[in-house]
């Protein structure tokens, strides 16, 4: 069966490095694996936006 060169390079990383996998679960835990926001929250950071200027690089006189 045929197996790629990447796939080979990556069963060999992970053979050589048990950790990775635990690392990689840590840092998907600090950023993705979050409670949703609040609806409370979700008003609170849209009251606190500034509109932006329709061009930005404009130079009010």
């Amino acid at each position: 069966m045929y197996v790629s060169e990447v796939t080979e390079f990556l069963r060999e990383l992970k053979k050589n490095n048990p950790q990775i996998e635990v690392d990689q679960k840590k840092g998907r835990a600090i950023w993705w694996d979050k409670e949703p926001a609040s609806l409370a929250r979700i008003a609170e950071i849209r009251e606190a936006t500034v509109a932006q200027q329709g061009y930005v690089y404009q130079i009010k006189g």
